[in-house]
């Protein structure tokens, strides 16, 4: 992050060797006061358009810096506004604190996003009906396109700025916390062990999660394009407690079906289709749910999804409009390793 700080006391001469220096990156320096609190960028452009108007060399960054900037603001990133300015094309992007020092410049071509969530990928099922690739090693560890099912999720997340990342382990733990001995994508990713099946969602109940935000929950063994943004920005705009993620699923019934009243037949529909949504395995939850997870019994995701309705508090859906495959059979393994062939995620 040094590498794009200047103050605004140094020479204009010192700002084109730092900027020299930068061959390969984005050619912007952030510009500080004595005090770290930011107050102008500086590009080629400006030192070359300073010199014409006569600028010497050895004058200050601060004569010919550009005091008006885009920044992002206070100790939450505000996801709407990163996204407004990833779309108008701006790169490098400072984070400020609440006193105006940088305390991260992002960059929008490797972090698109910066989303305020934990993440929790459940790992600890045995993958039965894809025995024997499974007997020695666990199902988010087999391999798809050269690389492991459960890192395309994990790098998925960490390009959504998401580092706070808890696998939750049962089957085989060793061998998945001998693969997160290394960090992946970037992140340091923690793994929790149950000492029993806890269900499809209970063992979230053994991750030390905040007290206040949401956790980003997940099946490890799902390969997805879904947009982790929009899901968050939906579920924020919804104030919802569950965001469930959701795939169509069309059931075409073969027979004519009988529309019918008591005894008597009102309708006819020739071979009809009905469109639903299906629970894609993805959730954001509110911690404050999750925290209340039993720690001594089975939790299934509909369990908690249904008690959650239960209680009145709000429950949406997100549709997913890209790729989801779940890994759950040779024949899906035999098409996601085929689809893989020709994605780049």
């Amino acid at each position: 992050m040094n590498r794009h700080i200047i103050s605004e006391h140094d020479t204009l001469i010192h700002a084109l060797e730092m900027l020299n220096s930068l061959s390969g990156s984005v050619l912007t320096l952030f510009v500080v006061n004595s005090e770290g609190v930011m107050t102008g960028t500086l590009t080629d452009g400006d030192i070359r358009r300073g010199l014409i108007a006569g600028a010497m060399p050895s004058a200050a960054v601060s004569e010919v810096m550009h005091r008006s900037f885009r920044a992002l603001r206070g100790e939450k990133i505000n996801v709407e506004q990163l996204r407004m300015y990833r779309t108008q094309g701006v790169r490098l992007l400072p984070w400020l604190d609440s006193t105006g020092r940088i305390s991260e410049i992002i960059d929008t071509t490797v972090t698109p996003t910066k989303l305020p969530l934990t993440a929790i990928l459940m790992a600890g099922g045995k993958g039965e009906r894809l025995r024997p690739m499974t007997l020695n090693t666990p199902k988010p560890l087999l391999k798809i396109g050269g690389k492991a099912i459960i890192d395309y999720n994990v790098e998925a997340l960490a390009r959504c700025g998401i580092n706070d990342i808890s696998v939750t382990v049962n089957y085989l733990a060793e061998k998945m916390e001998e693969h997160f001995a290394e960090p992946v994508g970037g992140v340091n990713v923690h793994c929790v062990r149950e000492d029993r099946p806890l269900g499809t969602i209970g063992s979230a109940a053994l991750v030390d999660l905040p007290e206040y935000g949401d956790t980003l929950v997940m099946n490890s063994d799902l390969l997805t394009s879904i947009s982790f943004e929009d899901m968050y920005l939906s579920h924020v705009a919804e104030q919802a407690d569950i965001t469930i993620a959701a795939i169509p699923y069309n059931v075409s019934v073969p027979y004519a079906i009988l529309a019918t009243d008591g005894s008597n037949v009102t309708a006819l529909e020739e071979k009809p289709s009905y469109a639903y949504y299906a629970n894609a395995g993805i959730y954001i939850i509110s911690n404050r749910l999750l925290r209340e997870l039993p720690t001594d019994r089975r939790t299934d995701a509909t369990d908690l999804i249904e008690q959650t309705i239960a209680r009145r508090k709000k429950v949406t859906y997100f549709p997913i409009s890209g790729m989801w495959i779940d890994v759950g059979s040779p024949a899906d393994f035999r098409h996601a390793s085929e689809l893989m062939k020709h994605k780049n995620m």
